[in-house]
């Protein structure tokens, strides 16, 4: 039988389901914004901010950031 998992074919099933991707999306907001922020402050592309969703790409870019040379401290940023 289809469907017939721990909660069967009822609504809360579905509403659960539903609410899952609800609830990744916003916590992908809520990362990304500032990942695309701390990119943009240090003079690498905004687009950047997205690979913190990838797993372990995740860690090369913060590492990335963390001990590389800013653009913005090359071009004497608002903070230098």
């Amino acid at each position: 039988m289809m469907g017939n998992g721990a909660f069967g074919n009822t609504m809360f099933y579905n509403t659960m389901w539903a609410g899952h991707w609800l609830w990744m999306l916003v916590i992908g907001i809520v990362v990304v914004i500032p990942a695309w922020r701390i990119c943009q402050r240090t003079g690498y592309p905004g687009w950047m901010g997205i690979l913190i969703l990838i797993p372990v790409v995740n860690l090369f870019l913060l590492y990335f950031i963390a001990f590389s040379e800013w653009p913005t401290d090359k071009q004497g940023g608002p903070d230098a």
